[in-house]
C-alpha cells in the first residue's frame, strides 16, 4: 500500500485545537476524506473521519489496523501540513 497524494488545507481559527482537515489518496484508487489535524498536549496528531453513535460517543468511519500504517498516515499528513499555507 502506497499513499500516492496528501492535500491538506489548514484551519485558523482562534482557541480552536483543529488545525486542518486532510485527504489521502492510496494506490492512486481509493481516498479518505475529513482526516483531522489536532494540537495535542504533546504535538500535532491526526483523528481519522469519524460519526457520532446513538450513545453519544464517536466511531472511527475508516482508521488504520496496526500502528505502522498508523505512523504512515501521520507522518505523510503531517509532513504535508508544514508545507502547506
Amino acid at each position: 500500500m502506497q499513499i500516492t497524494s496528501v492535500s491538506v488545507r489548514k484551519i485558523e481559527k482562534e482557541g480552536s485545537r483543529m488545525k486542518g482537515i486532510a485527504s489521502v489518496l492510496i494506490d492512486d484508487s481509493f481516498a479518505i476524506h475529513d482526516i483531522r489535524v489536532i494540537e495535542g498536549d504533546n504535538g500535532l496528531f491526526i483523528a481519522m473521519p469519524s460519526r457520532k453513535t446513538a450513545t453519544g460517543g464517536y466511531r472511527d468511519i475508516a482508521h488504520p489496523i496496526n500502528p505502522d500504517v498508523r505512523k504512515m498516515f501521520e507522518d505523510a499528513i503531517l509532513e504535508e501540513y508544514k508545507k502547506a499555507e
